[in-house]
């Protein structure tokens, strides 16, 4: 039996022929309405491997994509009212084909018999590629530096928000896949790329970017204040209890430090973000749940300096106007002269980005683009024949479903190329 509310929103489905929210919505190009036809039919192990053509995170994406931005928000039902809830959809039909091990049923191909490849790291870029490269064959492995699999999905998302036993079974269906792991092992320390380019016929980096990007303001280096990725994948938590704490940023990092440190106790926790809400990337249930759990926003503001002695004591916030300016599609924040105010804070988070560690970049002899990321071409190859990259890394798009998006383009890329080389 189907669950009623996932056969409600099936049935509220129109089986577009035009697919909207695949084509245009979807980074993955999951075919929505094939897949939710059999959910109406009640077929989910079909529903289930028409997803695995395209995607093996989907327990994943249907919990955390931004998906009122991406799938839901090309819904043609979205127009006139409210859009199919294809990301529950989506996550109920993947848990499902979890709980019944439909994965032990997905066909295999031969075109990469006898070919390696090593995956460094394990987030979702890392998890799609290895999936769909031991798909075609590969012998895989896996690479990761710490004691546990998933990346960002692990270290960097908080488990309210991804129950860690839905991460570790979707983890676990791709590693039956006969994907072989080697722990404790980081890029440019223990292993180099050199070694890997030796002993695999191709090489896949999916290795993130974790070093928080800084916000070059004044008082940045005092003791209180932390980075938004920082915080999150280390888990190295002070002590809220009572305290007051900034959190600068609008993107789903920045709700997920605020939410997560007022779990952990804080008295006030403040979202900064210098646009209106309505610009935020944080996905818009995100908001809604941080506003329901007591997190005080305050929009239009900027932080432009850090107070204290050793230690925070406060921060400097100034107003800002939104102007359209020439050349620019989006509103730009603008400072409004004499509009600074001070705020009494404990600590700072700054969840406004992140860039590549640029000590492993640096031992890659990689061609990087000009904003520091590692260049690729259509294909996520580098500059470097037997060596792809994708997800944060490249500096894509920060979301789970254009990662895994680049893993499974990568892995595809791979595969072509091999086949040739060794035909």
């Amino acid at each position: 039996m189907i669950d009623k509310k996932i056969e409600e929103y099936s049935n509220y489905c129109l089986n577009c022929k035009v697919k909207p929210c695949s084509q245009k919505g979807c980074p993955l190009s999951n075919d929505i309405p094939a897949f939710i036809k059999c959910v109406k039919d009640e077929d989910l192990k079909q529903a289930y491997m028409i997803l695995t053509k395209t995607t093996m995170l989907g327990s994943v994406c249907g919990r955390i994509c931004p998906h009122e931005k991406q799938c839901q928000g090309s819904c043609v039902r979205g127009i006139k009212s409210e859009p199919v809830h294809i990301g529950e959809i989506e996550a109920y039909v993947f848990d499902n084909g979890l709980k019944n091990e439909y994965y032990k049923e997905i066909e295999k191909s031969n075109t990469q018999k006898d070919k390696k490849i090593a995956v460094i790291g394990s987030g979702p870029a890392s998890l799609n590629a290895s999936a769909f490269l031991a798909m075609a064959g590969a012998d895989v492995t896996i690479y990761e530096k710490y004691d546990e699999l998933g990346g960002i999905l692990s270290h960097g998302i908080p488990e309210f928000r991804l129950n860690r036993d839905v991460l570790n079974s979707t983890i676990n269906q791709i590693l039956s896949l006969g994907i072989k792991i080697k722990k404790g092992i980081t890029l440019g320390k223990d292993i180099d790329l050199e070694e890997l380019k030796k002993n695999y016929d191709a090489v896949f980096l999916g290795i993130g970017a974790n070093v928080p990007a800084k916000m070059n303001i004044p008082g940045e280096e005092l003791e209180g204040v932390f980075g938004g990725n920082t915080l999150l994948e280390n888990g190295n938590h002070p002590d809220y209890t009572d305290k007051i704490v900034a959190v600068s940023g609008g993107g789903n990092v920045a709700m997920d430090c605020a939410r997560t440190i007022k779990r952990l106790g804080a008295k006030k926790v403040y979202v900064i973000y210098r646009r209106a809400e309505e610009q935020m990337p944080a996905e818009k249930k995100e908001i809604v749940d941080a506003k329901n759990e007591g997190i005080e926003f305050l929009f239009q503001n900027n932080i432009v300096k850090i107070i204290g002695d050793e230690k925070v004591k406060r921060v400097e916030c100034i107003k800002t106007v939104l102007v359209q300016k020439e050349g620019e599609t989006r509103l730009s924040p603008v400072n409004i002269e004499g509009s600074n105010y001070e705020l009494d804070v404990d600590y700072v988070v700054m969840a406004v980005g992140s860039k590549p560690d640029k000590n492993i970049l640096s031992k890659l002899n990689l061609e990087l683009n000009e904003w520091g990321y590692i260049n690729v071409d259509e294909n996520y190859k580098t500059s470097d024949d037997k060596v792809y990259a994708g997800g944060d890394l490249i500096g894509q798009k920060a979301t789970v479903a254009w990662a895994a998006k680049a893993g499974r383009d990568a892995a595809k890329a791979i595969e072509r190329k091999l086949k040739k080389i060794y035909i």
